[in-house]
């Protein structure tokens, strides 16, 4: 039996650098992001579902997420329906990662785990943290997004120390280093907890 442990934080928290972190430390990790980028692309189990009920949103036999917020921006509603479509296609590309895993800790890393009520399908949740003003100078600095997006985005999220208080385990992710150092010990602590259970 694995240990399922879910992994939560708000944008420019230093999520994905925590998730390969664990990665190296043996655990198999399960994207969330990834799994949608998956099904968006040609031939990807959300693509043919998505034609049919939103079809201005498939180009070229791929979901384009241009498109998409371009539809959302007009009609909220279609943010229901992608929902509806994608939500069902991601739990069980997420029940096939686990079914198919053999490690013993599975890492789930789900942006909005405590939002979706994830939290209630892991053993733990992990969130990651920095200081708000680190968190904002590492997404402007990606130049993806202007800092009013930016600020909209955090607005939407839970606050992150709600967040925080709710996970069993909080990695600050200020060095890379130490953020190494607080994950080899998460990961050692459930290890112990696994032999002696």
């Amino acid at each position: 039996m694995s240990f399922r442990l879910g992994l939560t934080g708000s944008i420019g928290m230093g999520k994905s650098t925590t998730a390969k972190l664990f990665a190296a430390a043996g655990c198999a990790v399960w994207d969330a992001d990834a799994a949608v980028h998956r099904m968006y692309a040609k031939g990807g189990a959300a693509v043919a579902p998505i034609a049919d009920a939103l079809p201005g949103a498939v180009v070229d036999g791929a979901v384009s997420r241009d498109k998409l917020k371009e539809m959302i921006g007009q009609d909220p509603a279609v943010l229901k329906t992608l929902e509806q479509i994608v939500h069902p296609l991601v739990a069980l590309d997420r029940a096939e990662f686990a079914a198919n895993s053999t490690a013993d800790i599975l890492v789930f890393d789900i942006p909005l785990l405590f939002e979706g009520n994830g939290h209630r399908e892991v053993d733990a949740v992990v969130c990651v943290s920095v200081p708000p003003e680190t968190q904002e100078k590492r997404v402007m600095e990606r130049g993806t997004m202007t800092r009013e997006q930016f600020l909209q985005i955090r607005a939407k999220q839970m606050p992150n120390d709600e967040k925080c208080a709710r996970s069993d385990y909080v990695v600050i992710t200020d060095t890379l280093d130490h953020a190494r150092t607080q994950v080899d010990k998460i990961v050692q602590e459930i290890r112990e907890k696994l032999a002696n259970a």
